[in-house]
């Protein structure tokens, strides 16, 4: 009788499929919130007066900053989306992007809790709305996920087709 005895590779442990899997996780998440602060950061730009009327409506800042930030944050959202598109400085992004997000959670919070019928701009328009116009919990549960998703960039920014991976020693 001949018994037959067969070799076989022992299966990667769980810990290995998971460190194989983080780039392409990252590469997602990245491309995601490229994609949301491009979105955000080109409706803005296309209507300047409307991102400082939705500045505005916060009633956060002196009416000397409002101009400044209402034309300044699309331009930062732009900025944001191409660093993580391109995977360049991917880590810093997603930090810059967390501080961002932490803030609009701040304003829209405070928006809620004070009562005010804002529509918080986030993808053009923005100011005064009826209050049956407001979304505020639909807005604080988006910003909190996108937060969610740039602490996994920061943590994890190694991702696959990035300028950062290409640029590695």
């Amino acid at each position: 009788m001949t018994t037959r005895f067969t070799t076989r590779t022992p299966a990667p442990a769980r810990g290995d499929r998971v460190r194989r899997a983080l780039p392409g996780l990252s590469t997602a998440v990245r491309l995601a919130l490229a994609l949301v602060w491009g979105w955000a950061g080109w409706t803005k730009i296309q209507d300047p007066a409307a991102s400082v009327q939705a500045v505005r409506a916060f009633r956060i800042l002196p009416e000397a900053l409002v101009t400044p930030v209402g034309h300044g944050l699309p331009a930062l959202e732009l900025a944001f989306a191409g660093l993580l598109l391109a995977g360049l400085r991917v880590r810093l992004a997603a930090v810059l992007s967390a501080l961002l997000l932490t803030g609009f959670l701040a304003g829209i919070v405070q928006a809620w809790a004070r009562g005010l019928s804002i529509d918080c701009g986030c993808f053009g328009g923005g100011g005064e709305v009826d209050s049956a116009d407001t979304h505020y919990l639909r807005e604080v549960l988006r910003d909190a996920g996108l937060l969610v998703l740039s602490a996994w960039a920061a943590r994890w920014p190694v991702s696959r087709f990035s300028l950062d991976a290409a640029l590695a020693p």
